[in-house]
């Protein structure tokens, strides 16, 4: 979200779209910090549950990254940064683990799904460099 509003030079009118989204999204994200983190005695009855709604909804989200990188590199290949859809692919599997944890229980699930997210960061960073640091080496 970021990176689409700082990339294009937006109308006016989307440019106050854009300034009205990200303030409410920091206002609201404020607000969960500061009633989950600051304010324990607040906190939920039903936080298992709710947990469990989170991961499904970032497997969701992670699926829809997923097949719109995929599109995309397969439309217009990149050899820079033809491993991200991978890396996104890695977090979802992770997150998948992690609800199957939450459910379930066991250590191998747990442990499983914080080691792939470490290799979707590896991946991440891995294309980072490759991508910055080659763009850099063709300006110098």
């Amino acid at each position: 979200m970021f990176t689409y509003y700082f990339s294009k030079k937006p109308s006016k009118n989307t440019r106050v779209l854009w300034d009205t989204t990200l303030s409410v999204l920091i206002v609201a994200l404020t607000f969960l910090f500061l009633l989950i983190f600051v304010a324990p005695q607040f906190a939920l009855s039903n936080y298992h549950f709710l947990s469990i709604c989170v991961r499904v909804f970032d497997i969701i989200c992670l699926l829809y990254i997923s097949i719109h990188t995929l599109r995309s590199h397969l439309e217009a290949h990149d050899s820079k940064t033809v491993y991200t859809p991978f890396g996104y692919i890695f977090l979802g599997i992770s997150q998948y683990s992690l609800l199957v944890w939450a459910i379930e229980g066991g250590d191998l699930a747990f442990y499983g799904g914080l080691a792939l997210r470490w290799i979707g960061l590896i991946i991440f960073l891995s294309v980072s460099y490759r991508s910055f640091h080659n763009s850099h080496r063709k300006e110098s």
